[in-house]
């Protein structure tokens, strides 16, 4: 087959507050390198503006999600996302991604990986990136998939079919043994700043705000101008990779640098996400996660700041609004959380790399 001219098949699709490609694995070349890539040329990379590609110019919008059978029973598809830098030639693995995550459903039903069950059809996905499995109940009416409802969610205009997904099983997901708190503790001081370093989906450093001397309420783009604090953050993240877990993460985009402070807005906790470089437009759905386990964390920098909600549901609180966590906890302990997202048919279609 030749991907240059004759295209590929692909769905366009915003998933969350993100937006990307998603592929059939069996449409992409076998080999990573020239799998890799062809993505870049899919996407514009590199280029800040990703001119010459679909890609919008934005980490949040150079996303790709790759789909296959599953190969394992307890599982409906395979899921492996990829991140493509939009400045750099690069594309990463070293992550998953929650908001991408909420189209995988929709698309594996369109695609033909799983058949409609319902007025709802639940997917079961294994996340590829983590080896964990993730449950997307998807509205089916009629036989096919309906991106029309009432749901809404922070950062995206309209409303439209609710997505909820649950998670289990995620604690370490990437910094592994199976335990949320790869030092073994709630708090670890890296450059004189109280850190905690968690890893409940997404591996992440939180922060005070007020401890790098900022009030957390910043705008995105104040805080993509502060070439001081951004330094600041960079060196307790070099410093904190290893601790994790992660080794090296000079290259790599894990961990995520996330500074909070009390709510603002009538939520558990008020966030500002660094992905790792640039700062969030919102946060992504494993980093709420992770930052409502944090709260429950006793002495850490979250717990000292957040309003613990009396029935579970966390409202992150980020830039554009506030992401919601469900936290289901046994004696004390963590054993499952779940967040409401949305997602959107944008174009299924060809692309020419």
């Amino acid at each position: 087959m030749s991907f240059a001219e004759d295209g590929i098949p692909c769905l366009w699709m915003r998933g969350g507050t993100s937006k990307g490609a998603y592929f059939l694995a069996s449409d992409l070349p076998d080999d990573a390198a020239a799998r890799d890539a062809l993505l870049l040329r899919v996407m514009g990379s590199p280029d800040p503006r990703q001119i010459d590609g679909i890609g919008g110019g934005d980490p949040l919008c150079s996303k790709v999600a790759v789909l296959s059978p599953s190969s394992r029973e307890d599982a409906d598809v395979d899921y492996l996302f990829l991140q493509v830098f939009v400045d750099q030639p690069l594309v990463t693995d070293a992550q998953g991604c929650g908001n991408i995550l909420a189209g995988v459903g929709p698309a594996a039903i369109e695609r033909g990986l799983v058949a409609v069950a319902g007025q709802e059809t639940p997917v079961r996905i294994h996340m590829l990136n983590t080896g964990e499995v993730a449950v997307a109940k998807v509205q089916t009416p009629g036989g096919k998939v309906s991106f029309r409802g009432e749901a809404a969610i922070d950062g995206v205009p309209g409303t439209h079919a609710p997505i909820p997904l649950m998670f289990t099983g995620i604690a370490g997901s990437m910094t592994g043994g199976g335990v949320m708190l790869p030092t073994g503790r709630g708090m670890d001081m890296i450059d004189g700043v109280a850190c905690t370093l968690i890893d409940n989906g997404m591996p992440c450093v939180i922060m005070a705000a007020s401890d790098l001397g900022i009030s957390g309420t910043e705008s995105r783009e104040e805080l993509e101008g502060n070439d001081a604090l951004k330094a600041r953050i960079e060196a307790i993240r070099l410093q904190a990779g290893p601790l994790m877990n992660l080794g090296d993460v000079t290259e790599k985009s894990v961990p995520k640098m996330t500074l909070v402070s009390a709510p603002a807005a009538g939520g558990a906790i008020n966030t500002r996400s660094f992905i790792p470089h640039r700062c969030h437009a919102s946060i992504g759905v494993f980093a709420a996660v992770t930052v409502a386990s944090a709260s429950l964390v006793e002495g850490s920098p979250a717990a000292r700041l957040a309003v613990l909600p009396g029935d579970g549901r966390f409202a992150i609180e980020h830039p554009s609004g506030a992401a919601e966590v469900l936290i289901e906890t046994e004696a004390g302990e963590i054993t499952g959380a779940g967040t409401l997202r949305t997602a959107r048919k944008l174009f299924d279609g060809r692309v020419f790399p």
